[in-house]
């Protein structure tokens, strides 16, 4: 209250002091007149009365108008549901800034609902594409499978890895959608969906695929979980030359753990960070890592409002931890 009456008292401030003037002229011209010295105090002092109501009377509209104006500037949107009777008395420069700032609330309102629609637009572009590309593939793997040798071996793995970033800019045009089914998820099927798929890459790179199955539950999407743990596993074949990856589910945490190259410490808090490759990632080239896999991994938790943390020394493999009851950040 007492910054709100000194900000009202300086921006209204040459009134105040126009009110002193006349007071003070209107004291001295009583006063050369030769009237008694009482009557020049009084009328001057029911002039300052007067003008201390009239001041009150203004500064609790003033104060009305701030508070409106305050909770306008939390939400702007809420300007729209004011009734047009919030200010009254205003100047006219204060109406046209109702004005501009309706325009202004307009303007963005259209622009908001042409977003949406070049989201819809894209979404729906890319799902026909996504689909487009899954016929060709599907050909391409069924001719190279007719073959055991090393060069369709080879290029099966290319091809898987097509596929792979196709879903990923299906997935990543869907990130901003709200196309979200929760419901509680037994996580030994989602798992296991995940773990089929990647079995091809682990077996060829001789890498041991260690999951015992769960009968743990979450409160989740299916769908979105899946693609994060299909992304981190595609990094943890990526960066595991020998040994193992194992997947755990314990309560409401699900845990990768890989014997690869590790995460330097300097780059583990930042990746998550989009196209952020890392040490490891300028070790393996730019034409395999792209530095997106975790970042829309960590979008895609943060979309379910799970926890998605990693924990990691050079050498040593790296372990993720999605976290299914929160989603506060954490590394360590």
């Amino acid at each position: 209250m007492t910054k709100l009456l000194a900000n009202y008292l300086r921006q209204y401030r040459l009134l105040l002091w126009l009110l002193l003037l006349f007071t003070a002229v209107f004291y001295a011209i009583l006063s050369a007149y030769g009237l008694p010295a009482e009557a020049a105090v009084y009328s001057a002092l029911i002039c300052i009365a007067a003008a201390a109501v009239i001041i009150t009377v203004h500064f609790i509209s003033f104060k009305k108008r701030y508070d409106t104006l305050s909770r306008a500037a939390e939400d702007i949107t809420f300007m729209n549901a004011m009734p047009r009777g919030s200010f009254e008395n205003i100047s006219p420069t204060e109406e046209m800034y109702c004005k501009i700032i309706e325009k202004f609330i307009e303007k963005t309102s259209d622009m908001q609902s042409e977003m949406r629609r070049l989201q819809t637009d894209s979404e729906d572009f890319y799902t026909a594409w996504a689909h487009q590309m899954k016929t060709p593939i599907a050909v391409m793997k069924m001719t190279l499978e007719q073959y055991d040798t090393k060069q369709s071996r080879e290029l099966l793995m290319q091809l898987f890895r097509i596929e792979q970033y196709t879903e990923m800019a299906l997935y990543q045009s869907r990130l901003g959608g709200s196309d979200l089914s929760i419901e509680k998820t037994p996580l030994d099927g989602v798992i296991r969906a995940c773990v089929r798929k990647y079995a091809p890459q682990f077996i060829s790179k001789k890498i041991r695929l260690v999951y015992s199955g769960s009968e743990s539950t979450a409160i989740t999407d299916r769908k979105w979980l899946g693609f994060i743990i299909e992304q981190l596993l595609s990094n943890a074949v990526k960066y595991t030359e020998e040994g193992s990856v194992t997947v755990t589910a314990e309560g409401e945490k699900i845990i990768i753990e890989d014997t690869g190259i590790g995460i330097p410490a300097s780059d583990l808090p930042r990746i998550f960070e989009k196209g952020y490759t890392g040490q490891a990632g300028r070790m393996e080239g730019g034409s395999r890592s792209t530095g997106l896999g975790l970042y829309l991994a960590k979008k895609a938790a943060d979309k379910l409002s799970h926890k998605l943390y990693a924990q990691s020394q050079q050498g040593k493999g790296s372990v993720f931890i999605i976290d299914l009851h929160t989603n506060d950040i954490m590394f360590e």
